[in-house]
Parts: C-alpha cells; structure tokens; sequence
C-alpha cells in the first residue's frame, strides 16, 4: 500500500488517481487456496477447510454420514484402468504420476474445480490410501497447485 501526492490536493495509487480525503489504497491482492493432502481416515480438523474426498470408490469402513466430507469429486480420481494398474505399487509411482497427469490434462473436470473452489482459502484432498506419499491426492495437488 503506497501513496504519492499529486497536484490539486489529488493521491496516486498504482495508476489510480484517487480525490483528496481518500485516505487508504488496498493493494487488491489474488488470494491463494492452501491444499492440503489427509487421509480420510484420519479425524477432521476444524483447521482442514473445505474436505474433498478424491477416491473414485468410496472408503471402506466410513458411512458417508459419519465421514464429514464436504464433496466426493469422483471425476477427478484416476480412471478405473489406471487405479487398477498402479494398485499402489510404489514402484510403479513415477510411471503413474506421468499418466494421471496426463489424464488430468484431459479432464473437464479439473477447470470446472478450480472455477467452482475460486476463492476457497483452504481445502483439504482425503483419499484413503495407505501410502501417504504414493496416491492420487499427491499428484492432484500439484496439478492444482500449478493453476
């Protein structure tokens, strides 16, 4: 926030010219979604934001009453073909990164998402995978976070 004075009682702000007595400029600033990565399993927290739950098949174990998710976005979750394939197999985990970013490239979905979730300050992707560090919220993010 910054102010320059000009001529005839008259402030500057960026390449507004604002009337005297206007006292503040608000630099407009774009406001960044935090995303967060939580396995669905794990209790929420009144710190996860808005829950989106990423699995294309819903978690064992949990009735949806009782799974405080606030979305299931089954469309942006890997192809059937593709969650069958890598069956979270950590060796196959750059291979599957590779295609599901491609898929996610290709996907409607995705644009859709970040259009309807503008302006959300924090979301949190729960998937129900046991790897923490080989799933499908892993690699969402990242593509989410590149828009």
């Amino acid at each position: 926030m910054f102010f320059v004075p000009l001529t005839g009682g008259r402030y500057e702000c960026e390449t507004k010219i604002w009337p005297a007595g206007f006292y503040r400029c608000i630099k407009q600033q774009t406001m960044r979604t935090t995303i967060t990565i939580k396995r669905v399993y794990a209790p929420p927290s009144k710190n996860d934001g808005l829950r989106i739950l990423v699995d294309r098949l819903w978690p064992r174990g949990i009735k949806k009453e009782n799974a405080a998710v606030d979305e299931w976005q089954q469309e942006l979750a890997p192809s059937a073909n593709l969650r069958k394939w890598f069956n979270h197999d950590a060796e196959k985990w750059a291979a599957f990164q590779e295609k599901y970013k491609e898929e996610l490239k290709q996907n409607p979905a995705v644009e859709t998402f970040l259009k309807r979730h503008t302006g959300v300050r924090k979301i949190t992707l729960l998937f129900g995978a046991r790897d923490e560090q080989h799933n499908q919220a892993v690699v969402l993010r990242e593509v989410l976070q590149q828009h």
